[in-house]
């Protein structure tokens, strides 16, 4: 199956973004496309959530959305049903880690421990979110991760930071880094879709070292 990794290689950063009305997510897509960040995770978080995922995958072709904050099968579900190209979890279990594969699509499920990398890696799952990043230890533990376990690939996830975001990509087992830096609050209750794209276009010029993809 293709990696989450594979779907738009040439950003570095996935925007984690919460939707609290559906109406606002295809310019919100649209400025987060024309800014260079075309892989968007819409978290399953609002009740405007799955509209949200379906307006875009239905009125922006560019972009490749998926669904984060994935916690259940009938999430799964729902999500692949409104059209999500990959899903994203923040943590898994047999039951979920299950319906995530027979999906069809890409996904990365949430990990926060060596055992937990470890297991997936029994299971045949190389691509993985690492959450919450930063409270869970970090660039530090990441690099501390890529000799003993170099085949495991992350998606840092949960505080990492426009300052942070560049430490995450220069590692060898990072592949892209999500992030809610280039979505501030106020931006998004304005509808400032021209300073949304200004940010997206700042964090898409957070590039990887090539020997880091």
């Amino acid at each position: 199956m293709t990696s989450v990794f594979d779907l738009a290689p040439e950003a570095p950063v996935v925007p984690v973004v919460v939707i609290e009305d559906a109406a606002d997510a295809v310019p919100l897509a649209r400025a987060l496309v024309a800014g260079g960040l075309p892989l968007i995770e819409v978290t399953l978080r609002t009740p405007a959530a799955l509209d949200a995922l379906r307006a875009i995958a239905d009125g922006v072709p560019e972009a490749v959305v998926g669904a984060g904050t994935v916690v259940s099968a009938a999430g799964v579900a729902d999500a692949v049903g409104a059209g999500a190209r990959f899903l994203v979890s923040p943590g898994w279990t047999g039951r979920l880690l299950g319906a995530m594969r027979e999906s069809g699509v890409p996904f990365l499920p949430g990990v926060s421990t060596v055992s937990e990398v470890v297991a997936l890696l029994e299971r045949g799952v190389d691509a993985m979110k690492f959450f919450p990043a930063e409270a869970a230890g970090g660039v530090p533990y990441l690099k501390s991760l890529a000799g003993p376990l170099p085949q495991a690939r992350f998606c840092p996830t949960g505080g990492v930071s426009a300052a942070s975001a560049p430490a995450y990509l220069a590692l060898p087992n990072v592949g892209c880094v999500g992030g809610t830096w280039m979505l501030p609050p106020d931006a998004l209750a304005a509808r400032d879709w021209a300073r949304v794209e200004s940010l997206a276009r700042g964090a898409a010029a957070l590039r990887a070292p090539v020997s880091g993809r």
